[in-house]
């Protein structure tokens, strides 16, 4: 029987936003971690904040976006748990709001089966302020979740889903299995599993 575990990756593998980190280096971080706070809590509409934020990026180099996206902190636990659940059968997929950048690198150093997130947009090696991608929507992991579901033939009741803002919501919809990781109180209130302490690896005894 195919299983499926879906994690979200700022602030749940990833300890920390990391367009926060973006704007820590430029200077920016006050103001972009405002629009982050509200678009988490769901008092902003996730397009509307990522399209703000990311608008505050131009400018910039990708050379300095991939420098930083390459040395992010990684939550404690998060390899060992992702191994973990592979052991035990199951797709582990990174649904990321943030950006690829940062999520292909990690996909080999965290061992994720695949990762879905957003494309910074540059010209001649310079970001333009725009975006795309697949998780540009407060819904798009919730869709996105249907659609593996169908391709994997993995039921709702063997799925895992696990995050910590108001965009994971969506996808919690779609899991028989809903973990809200240092989450936000919104996520909570949805969740079937709370873990309160920075280590992934506390999702393992909750499943035993």
């Amino acid at each position: 029987m195919n299983k499926l575990a879906v994690f979200d990756f700022d602030s749940t593998l990833m300890d920390g936003e990391t367009i926060e980190f973006f704007a820590e280096t430029i200077g920016i971080r006050d103001c972009v971690a405002k629009i982050t706070k509200e678009a988490m809590e769901g008092r902003l509409d996730f397009f509307e904040s990522l399209t703000k934020r990311v608008a505050l990026l131009k400018g910039v180099s990708v050379s300095l976006i991939d420098d930083i996206s390459h040395n992010l902190p990684y939550m404690p636990g998060a390899a060992e748990t992702i191994k973990s659940l592979k052991s035990l059968g199951y797709t582990v997929v990174c649904f990321s709001g943030g950006f690829r950048n940062a999520t292909s690198y990690a996909k080999n150093i965290l061992g994720y089966d695949a990762e879905f997130a957003n494309i910074l947009h540059s010209k001649d090696g310079i970001l333009t302020g725009l975006v795309g991608g697949e998780m540009m929507f407060s819904d798009s992991k919730g869709k996105m979740l249907e659609r593996l579901q169908s391709i994997l033939k993995v039921s709702k009741n063997d799925t895992i889903a696990v995050g910590d803002g108001a965009n994971d919501l969506s996808m919690f919809k779609h899991a028989g299995t809903r973990v809200a990781f240092c989450a936000k109180e919104i996520v909570k209130k949805n969740a079937d599993i709370i873990i309160e302490e920075k280590n992934l690896t506390a999702i393992l005894d909750n499943l035993k």
